[in-house]
């Protein structure tokens, strides 16, 4: 059985962003880690990390500034309540740049969507009026709110 693991190539700050990632989710765990030592610059040398959040596997590489990272692809963050939309988005977005309907990119350049279960139920209603009313309000958002989302719901 194959395993895809997205691998994200850094400038330079992979092992920054390793363990800023660590500290921002609960269930998470970095698996290892891959140094090199430079002639020049004795110690200097993170190249590779694996991490593991919540049941996603990441690898980080410090590859350069040959690539650098877009909107095109984001990393989904599925939140039970409101509770969890706010401790991601802040977290994530300090340092980054806010975006709309749930969007952020966060300090090294990734992207995320930081979403509640409740917009994708809500806007699942077969009464189109009701759905519509729901995607109408989280386009005026950036960090989704629940309560918001509920209202335009219940009209």
């Amino acid at each position: 059985m194959a395993v895809i693991t997205p691998f994200l190539w850094f400038d330079d700050r992979a092992e920054e962003a390793l363990h800023f990632y660590a500290g921002v989710f609960a269930n998470s765990q970095v698996v290892d880690v891959s140094k090199f030592e430079d002639v020049d610059q004795p110690g200097a040398g993170f190249f590779m990390g694996t991490l593991r959040l919540e049941n996603l596997t990441l690898m980080l590489f410090n590859g350069g500034p040959a690539h650098t990272f877009s909107h095109a692809i984001s990393l989904f963050v599925s939140c039970e309540s409101q509770e969890e939309v706010d401790h991601y988005w802040s977290a994530l977005v300090d340092g980054g740049t806010p975006d709309q309907c749930g969007w952020l990119r966060d300090r090294f350049g990734i992207s995320w969507q930081i979403i509640p279960r409740l917009l994708g139920e809500l806007m699942s209603d077969p009464d189109p009026r009701r759905s519509t009313r729901v995607r109408d309000a989280m386009l005026q958002m950036n960090k989704i709110d629940c309560a918001v989302l509920q209202a335009a719901y219940d009209g």
